[in-house]
């Protein structure tokens, strides 16, 4: 009878919607690898010159290097290659390590994801803890206190904060002595259970950071969903029903205001994976903002696509499953 049929047709509609939504995201992923190419291009500075230290060199030396990396090639031809080996996962040969990209990117990958990872999950957390107690008490000296903090500090420049930290807490300000590694990852010469608590000490203060920074836009989305949640009829009859208050908003307010944060969510994991550049410069973490940072500066083309199609590649990736997911949480969506 009729429950198939709906069944069938409700199938129908999801697989178009995901059908959709994969094809929007292989468009993305190519409009990605062409804007890799070609931006990168508009940076001044000549990568040969790099790679012979501004030493003077004959024009026949020039010409070998331009010849060896591809670059005495016309336009197109260099973009075609640069295409089809991107497409077997071929990203190049960086100019300033000589070793292929990939290499490079999945050496500093680990530790890009154990300090966005660490900072991600507390943020998080924290966001989600401090939104929906924000909404709750609506309007109260806490709710007032809570978002204004997450307003003021969602909207300092992370790498101000991170200079601002470095100086009062690693160098030391007046009486406050420096308590903090200035930057990097781990002191060296340690091993076993003191090297983690030598790269737990160096993980402190860029974590902060971005905790501080990025905790914001969680705890307001989260409080905004709830408060649009909380004048629903059904949270009234839940109140008549006799359930204490925070039955019902543990059971029933909070899991349907967390799709708007669920989206989030996805959207900053992608975002992790990308690492925050400005973040891992400061604090001279060895992760891929910092490999960004240093590429650009050659200007190192292959690692610099490498990383940028990487990045935009994750937070595109995120996003999707965001997409795909939010029909299964929410069925008016995507019918």
């Amino acid at each position: 009878g009729a429950g198939p049929a709906q069944q069938a047709r409700t199938t129908t509609a999801y697989l178009r919607y995901v059908a959709g939504k994969l094809a929007g995201a292989a468009v993305s992923l190519l409009a990605v690898l062409v804007t890799s190419f070609f931006l990168f291009r508009l940076i001044p500075g000549d990568p040969v010159k790099f790679m012979t230290g501004g030493r003077p060199v004959s024009a026949e030396q020039i010409a070998i290097y331009r010849r060896e990396f591809g670059l005495d090639l016309p336009m197109w031809r260099q973009f075609t290659d640069y295409c089809g080996k991107a497409l077997t996962g071929d990203l190049g040969t960086s100019y300033q390590f000589h070793v292929p990209v990939l290499d490079k990117i999945t050496e500093a990958l680990p530790n890009t994801l154990l300090l966005t990872g660490t900072a991600f999950v507390l943020y998080t957390a924290l966001g989600i803890f401090l939104g929906t107690r924000s909404a709750w008490r609506h309007g109260r000296l806490g709710d007032r206190l809570n978002t204004g903090l997450a307003l003021t500090l969602y909207s300092i420049p992370s790498f101000w904060l991170g200079l601002l930290l470095i100086i009062v807490l690693s160098v030391g300000a007046g009486p406050i002595p420096g308590l903090f590694p200035t930057g990097g990852m781990e002191s060296g010469g340690k091993e076993g259970f003191a090297y983690v608590v030598d790269v737990v000490h160096h993980l402190i203060l860029p974590v902060v950071t971005l905790v501080a920074v990025e905790y914001g836009q969680t705890l307001l989305v989260t409080r905004s969903a709830l408060l649009d949640e909380m004048g629903s009829d059904y949270l009234t009859t839940a109140r008549a029903k006799g359930l204490r208050d925070d039955l019902v908003r543990r059971r029933h307010a909070v899991p349907n205001a967390l799709l708007p944060t669920v989206t989030l969510i996805f959207v900053n994991l992608g975002r992790t994976v990308a690492g925050v550049i400005l973040v891992e410069t400061v604090f001279s973490w060895p992760g891929l903002g910092g490999l960004f940072y240093q590429a650009l500066s050659v200007p190192d083309l292959p690692l610099v696509q490498g990383l940028f199609f990487v990045f935009a590649s994750a937070v595109i990736v995120m996003n999707t499953l965001a997409d795909l997911l939010y029909p299964l949480l929410d069925p008016r969506v995507g019918r």
